[in-house]
């Protein structure tokens, strides 16, 4: 969580730094400030709230070339403008940003107050630039006091810092992603490209132990002993008018409305002569393999429990563990074990840590993430792109789509390696069908009913999902997208699992949302009456010919397809369903409280 922003280079920075946080508020938005350096002193400038309530303080923009930005999801102490970033020593000539936490900050803090350093917040942060100034009094120079504060810091960290009188921004990273962007006038350092995407598409990931130091016309990457690390250049895809809202009122409805060419990214090339292809997966890459074990968090999660319910239909041993539990919750790992990590960022900290994990007990380890470069890709030994682009909505959509087209597709592959596996008996029509989802996105895309069902239940205690099979991990989506986007109370369940407890919260005020995959629904059709029979009102998502219209008061239709696809297609409506449900009650769709889009500290 938070976001991060560098730039030095010919021209003002101010107006760089706060375009800058402005495309990266979805990583948090309970503060934030900026940081010049301009040869007369460092000035800061924070506050708490969002972006726009800095800009707002801002009568003049502070003069200078290089200088730093932070925007903030709170960690230690609430968002208060002295906890916002950045955060100086006390003669404020060291300014420092932060993403992370470091572990020992109570001790480091102890330390520095008994040597006669005085503390203006609750932040963790705070005691780094209070460091640097400790070893200034010794050090030769300043990248070496920044390396000695750096070596002294444990936990997680993306950290940016500038030193008044220097045209410098010193940087380094563990645990946390910073990416560098270089341009041919200035360069940049944040959390994510979206940053400075209007800038380059020019960018350098750095990796753990990476210190870096930026001049006007030149940087340098290293480790922390001062040996220089060469790092490749890679060119971003993403155009920049991805990571807008264009004509969209929210990122989120411009992100539901780009699924479509989206799914068609995920898909292109991946279908060759009727066999699902991979580049980076020759035949042969998952002989050996006897169990896959998916690790993934929140919406990832749901994404991997629809491509595990698909992989033990092909007779292949599957766990799908939430990432925070791997360590107690997976069975036992080697050699025929892989493990496969579903993230969007690619730097989710606890699907990493889980990863790790696997790695260190002998597994293989594939990443399934939607950035060229994350952490998850460079350390898995295998990656798989999900192709979405880039997506700024705090809650996921096109992430979710893609990645679970991408794992249905990965079942199928990895098939076709696994000794006694079975592909799915109607692979052929499942693979043909897959192309024309985008068309059936579209078409969805086109109706109204979710916003006139939104409408019409918005006064409802609460909303209850319920799916089967491949619709369970549908339902459990739709729960989380509501929840978040509207306040209101939302629980997703499978079908079966409603009579056992939930049913005991049900009422005419609570409807129940049923989702049809087009397949086995006979099960959801005979919870949904129970439930009705309660007086609780029965939506059905799913085609016409599905069970569930016969017995559901509203029905939201989605179009003919396989059974495979037919989920992803409901789960569509129900992101719009969410959407224009929260539109109506009047939430920040694209700012949920209390929520940030890349979690990176467990």
């Amino acid at each position: 969580m938070c976001g991060i922003i560098a730039r030095i280079g010919q021209g003002e920075a101010a107006d760089t730094l706060l375009s800058g946080l402005e495309n990266l508020e979805y990583r948090g938005y309970d503060s934030a400030g900026i940081a010049v350096q301009n040869g007369s002193g460092v000035k800061v400038h924070k506050t708490a709230g969002e972006v726009s309530d800095l800009k707002s303080t801002l009568e003049t923009r502070p003069h200078g070339n290089v200088g730093i930005g932070h925007t903030r999801w709170s960690t230690h102490g609430p968002p208060t403008d002295e906890n916002a970033h950045p955060h100086t020593d006390m003669a404020g000539d060291v300014a420092v940003v932060h993403n992370g936490i470091i572990d020992n900050y109570d001790e480091l803090r102890t330390e520095l107050t008994a040597k006669g350093h005085e503390f203006e917040s609750d932040t963790d942060t705070e005691v780094i630039p209070h460091l640097i100034d400790e070893y200034l009094r010794s050090a030769t120079d300043t990248e070496q006091a920044v390396r000695q504060a750096v070596e002294t810091l444990e936990g997680s960290y993306a950290l940016a810092a500038i030193v008044d009188g220097e045209e410098r921004v010193y940087a380094a990273r563990k645990g946390s992603p910073l990416v560098l962007g270089l341009d041919d006038e200035e360069w940049f350092l944040a959390s994510d490209v979206p940053a400075f995407l209007d800038h380059t598409d020019q960018v350098i990931y750095l990796e753990d132990g990476d210190l870096v130091v930026l001049e006007p016309d030149t940087y340098r990457i290293m480790d922390l002993q001062g040996n220089t690390r060469e790092r490749s250049i890679d060119t971003v895809d993403w155009d920049p008018e991805d990571a807008g809202k264009g004509a969209y009122d929210h990122y989120m409805l411009k992100e539901i409305h780009s699924q479509p060419t989206a799914l068609s990214n995920t898909i292109e090339g991946r279908i060759q002569d009727g066999e699902v292809t991979f580049e980076a997966l020759p035949a042969g890459t998952f002989e050996g393999i006897e169990t896959v074990q998916f690790v993934a968090c929140g919406t990832s999660y749901h994404a991997a429990m629809y491509g595990g319910q698909l992989l033990r239909a092909a007779d292949i041993r599957t766990e799908v563990v939430r990432a925070s539990e791997y360590e107690s919750a997976s069975g036992p790992v080697d050699e025929t074990t892989l493990v496969v990590a579903v993230t969007q960022s690619g730097e989710t900290a606890d699907t990493l840590d889980a990863l790790r994990t696997g790695a260190d007990h002998g597994a293989r380890t594939l990443a399934v993430t939607n950035v060229v470069g994350s952490t998850a890709a460079r350390e898995a030994d295998e990656a798989v792109y999900i192709r979405a682009g880039p997506e700024v909505g705090v809650a996921a959509t096109k992430t979710y789509s893609s990645q679970a087209v991408s794992l249905a597709l990965l079942t199928q592959r990895l098939a076709d390696d696994v000794a006694h596996a079975t592909p799915a008996d109607d692979r052929a029509e499942m693979l043909d069908t897959l192309a024309d989802l985008p068309d059936h996105l579209e078409q969805i895309l086109e109706q109204n009913a979710a916003e006139t069902l939104a409408q019409e239940t918005i006064d409802s205690e609460s909303y209850f999902f319920i799916g089967n099979g491949l619709g369970h991990s549908v339902a459990l989506e739709g729960a989380l997208k509501f929840k978040e986007i509207t306040y209101e109370h939302a629980e997703g369940f499978a079908s079966g699992q409603l009579k056992h407890g939930p049913l005991a919260l049900v009422t005419e005020n609570s409807p129940v949302i049923a989702v049809s995959t087009g397949g086995d629904d006979e099960k959801t059709k005979t919870n949904a009456l129970e439930a009705q029979s309660r007086g609780a009102p029965i939506v059905a998502i799913g085609p016409d010919d599905t069970p569930l219209t016969d017995i559901a008061d509203t029905h939201l239709s989605i179009p003919e397809t396989h059974p495979v696809w037919g989920g992803l297609l409901a789960n569509v409506q129900l992101q719009l369903f969410a959407y224009h449900a929260a539109k109506q009650l009047d939430r920040p769709i694209d700012k949920p409280r209390n929520l940030a889009k890349s979690v990176t500290v467990e």
